[in-house]
């Protein structure tokens, strides 16, 4: 079997053991490949010593940046190099970390999350520039390990560093697996932002044969988690669901089955829409929780907020590039869970998701058909050729 250059490249990054926090040698195989196309490359390192997050910053300005930096437009092509965990290794059929074909199919750990996508980017990349070698069009890189980990020292730090630089960033693609059944058929142009909520609702412990000298939280809880599930946070909009409020765990009682606890923890979760800001959802609970006389303490964790890109430049290039490829009419949608968008959406004003289909990605056995590759890697250089030219 003759393999294109997509394949072989991601075969190179997934024999990368890269679990998180862990790059292994991904970035720096990938800046191999960019430099001699005339890319800068940084290594941005953060993080404590026992979890060392590396990011890779890489830039190859424009002509039109050149001539003149107001007139340039910039493209950052952005993902993560680090993967999930294997789960029990003799439940995969191949080893994880050795790219393995079967039946039409490319087995290993982030195939699909997101190693394809990266491989396809640089591929991209090079057949852009050998077909166009002084584009208008300024290019950039932006990976990290820390995106399937808690993600404070990987996007987030590099984005909060181009910022202080004052470094420009008109459009985004992000590698995510946003695909069903073909590359292409779907892409992400927004995502709900996330709060988590820890509830400590405060009672009074006693012995259960004398309620009268103790407060059951347990029971105090009830009727305000009763109505918080049942309200209506919004009718979300065209592009977003609904906000959605979800209890994922409750802690309360001591083991004994005669003692009434003295507080009972809930965790929740808002996965919110444009339609709702994380203060107003933050006051609403509130109003609810005083409303009851409940003694409770609550702390928030913003993990990120929604964001939205209308069609524009980079929707329309986007579309272009997939119905030129594979004839499919791709559909938007904002589904799914969040990514690092989030972040890069904040210094960036059109963010697009776009990759290969997702239906085995964190799962034992991940893989990706080999028919599905190729067109990713064409979409992308799609998309350079078409924001290059739009560039006046």
């Amino acid at each position: 079997m003759t393999l294109n250059e997509t394949v072989r490249l991601a075969e190179q990054l997934i024999a990368q053991p890269s679990v998180t926090p862990a790059d292994g040698q991904c970035q720096a195989l990938i800046a191999e490949r960019l430099a001699p196309l005339g890319f800068a490359c940084e290594t941005i390192t953060s993080g404590p010593a026992d979890f060392r997050v590396t990011n890779l910053w890489a830039v190859r300005r424009g002509a039109a940046a050149r001539r003149d930096a107001a007139c340039g437009r910039t493209l950052v092509l952005a993902g993560h190099t680090d993967v999930v965990p294997t789960g029990p290794l003799e439940q995969w059929s191949s080893d994880p970390f050795v790219p393995t074909h079967r039946d039409g199919k490319l087995y290993g750990r982030g195939v699909s999350d997101m190693k394809t996508s990266l491989a396809a980017f640089v591929v991209a990349i090079e057949r852009f520039l050998a077909a166009t070698p002084d584009p208008a069009l300024s290019i950039a890189l932006l990976l990290t390990s820390d995106e399937e980990g808690p993600a404070r020292d990987g996007t987030v730090v590099v984005c909060d560093q181009l910022r202080a630089r004052g470094e420009r960033i008109d459009w985004c693609i992000v590698g995510e697996p946003t695909s069903v059944e073909r590359t292409g058929d779907m892409v992400k142009n927004g995502r709900r932002g996330t709060m988590g909520g820890k509830l400590t609702v405060l009672g009074i412990q006693g012995h259960i044969a004398y309620p009268q000298l103790a407060r059951n939280p347990i029971h105090q809880a009830l009727p305000a988690l009763a109505e918080l599930a049942a309200i209506e946070w919004d009718r979300g909009n065209g592009f977003f669901q609904p906000t959605s409020f979800q209890v994922s765990n409750i802690h309360g009682g001591t083991g004994a089955s005669n003692v009434i606890p003295g507080q009972v923890v809930i965790d929740f979760n808002f996965r919110f829409c444009t339609e709702s800001t994380a203060e107003g959802l933050q006051q609403r609970v509130r109003e609810v929780l005083d409303r009851h006389g409940l003694e409770y303490r609550l702390d928030w964790t913003v993990g990120g907020l929604p964001f939205l890109t209308t069609p524009g430049t980079l929707v329309e290039a986007v579309r272009a590039a997939i119905l030129a490829e594979t004839g499919i009419t791709t559909e938007l949608s904002t589904t799914g869970g969040t990514s690092d968008g989030r972040f890069i959406a904040k210094i960036c004003p059109q963010v697009i998701e776009l990759g290969p289909p997702n239906a085995t990605i964190h799962k034992i056995d991940e893989h990706l058909r080999v028919a599905d590759i190729e067109p990713l890697t064409a979409i992308y250089r799609g998309v350079l050729e078409r924001l290059d030219a739009s560039i006046t």
